[in-house]
């Protein structure tokens, strides 16, 4: 496997077709929806033709998803870079552990320095971007401890059931 997706305690996987009841069961989580704007189930039948989308070059596609192991090669969670950009050397990325059980392990800071080590080592980006709502606290100490900064706050950006929120981008310069 590629040094460049290891780090720590997790190495960082293409998905497989077999990969896709556990794509289901995540997409499908109504806890995440909020947060990655879904706003509909996916059936397995879309989940299977996104699996094939997947195996494209990331410059045909814009997007990578990548599956996030455990020391016991375990699938924890998935990262993404979505909007990449190969002229401006940029991406967005969001980052996905499932259980509660696997949380505040060092699975997503570490996900998160494979996949910075492997946009500037493979794909020469210059900096990554995340959005994140105003009130998750968590994933704003996750994004700030792994190098990306605060730099814009668009207001009353995401519509909620309960009201609107703030989002904030970070960036993270990788040279």
């Amino acid at each position: 496997m590629n040094s460049q997706l290891k780090y720590g305690k997790i190495s960082l996987r293409p998905l497989e077709p077999e990969d896709i009841d556990l794509l289901y069961l995540w997409e499908n989580s109504l806890e995440i929806w909020e947060v990655s704007n879904t706003r509909k189930p996916f059936s397995k039948h879309i989940l299977a033709q996104y699996l094939i989308e997947s195996a494209k070059d990331i410059y045909e596609t814009k997007q990578l998803r990548l599956i996030i192991q455990n020391e016991k090669l375990e699938p924890v969670g998935a990262i993404d870079l979505f909007d990449f950009d190969p002229y401006h050397l940029r991406a967005g990325v969001g980052v996905l552990i499932h259980k509660n059980s696997d949380r505040n392990k060092g699975y997503a800071p570490d996900a998160l320095q494979a996949l910075s080590n492997y946009a500037i080592e493979v794909l020469g980006l210059k900096q990554l971007f995340a959005n994140i709502a105003s009130d998750n606290t968590n994933s704003i100490k996750l994004f700030e401890k792994s190098g990306f900064v605060q730099v814009g706050v668009k207001k009353e950006w995401l519509k909620t059931s309960v009201g609107w929120k703030d989002e904030i981008l970070f960036q993270k310069f990788l040279f």
